[in-house]
């Protein structure tokens, strides 16, 4: 019987060979707590260090683990790539760095099952918890998504939080008009899937900031602040017009979504 899991697990990597060896520990301990099947792909995005080695040897013994590797062009294209290769029937995207507990994922699964086609994790919604992040970081986010609900997403509090939960069909459908691969791209899915019709929903998280995160705070919010700007003019010349209708999300016990 072919293996038909109900969650995919998407994680974008790029030079992660030091944090991955933990990460893939907690998620392979995490799916083996689960009473449903679960994927995990990797998408290296062209990294340079060890990152592919280590996932590879770890599928050895975990057979829902799997690699997929591409040149280098950004989290953006992971994520898109991720989206189209993912089997479950419910496709959740995730950093590397876990910097939101796996115990949280659940909130996300009972926001599907509740009915929303892409649960999104927020640090702002009410019951979220920040922990120790930096005050100048947490004011250029809160500046970003203040751009963000003027020219995109006028009620969604916080698009940049590197975990949210789609359909699959949701999945496949935002990938398929993505145009972005820099750090707007997370903007640009919630943009196309509120434009298809789909429900978003913000869930609160509990999120720890860590040390290592790549944000470079005046270069990418330029490049962040242009992305909003490229969302407009793609949805001006129709690049997201061909729209679908939002499916139904299947339990964990009904595996069998449509293709």
């Amino acid at each position: 019987m072919p293996f038909e899991p109900f969650l995919s697990i998407v994680i974008p990597a790029y030079n992660e060979e030091q944090r991955l060896p933990d990460t893939l520990a907690q998620l392979q301990a995490f799916c083996a707590r689960q009473s449903f099947e679960i994927e995990v792909l990797v998408v290296d995005d062209g990294s340079q260090d060890g990152t592919c080695r280590i996932v590879e040897e770890q599928a050895l013994t975990w057979p829902w683990l799997r690699l997929i590797r591409l040149a280098h062009a950004g989290k953006g294209q992971a994520i898109k790539q991720g989206f189209l290769a993912a089997q479950g029937a419910l496709v959740f995207m995730c950093d590397a760095d876990l910097s939101m507990p796996l115990e949280e994922l659940p909130r996300f699964l009972t926001a599907m099952q509740e009915g929303c086609g892409v649960a999104i994790g927020s640090r702002e919604a009410p019951g979220a918890v920040r922990y120790r992040e930096p005050i100048r970081r947490h004011l250029m986010g809160r500046v970003f998504n203040w751009l963000v609900r003027l020219l995109v997403l006028p009620d969604i509090q916080d698009t940049q939080c590197g975990f949210k939960c789609f359909t699959r069909q949701a999945a496949r459908a935002v990938a398929s008009c993505q145009q972005l691969s820099g750090w707007g791209f997370d903007v640009e899915l919630l943009f196309i899937a509120r434009k298809r019709g789909y429900i978003l929903r913000e869930v609160p998280i509990a999120w720890y900031y860590k040390p290592s995160s790549r944000i470079h705070p005046l270069r990418d919010a330029l490049h962040m602040t242009r992305d909003l700007f490229a969302i407009r003019h793609n949805d001006q010349s129709g690049c997201y017009e061909q729209l679908a209708q939002p499916e139904s999300v299947l339990a964990p016990g009904n595996q069998r979504g449509e293709e």
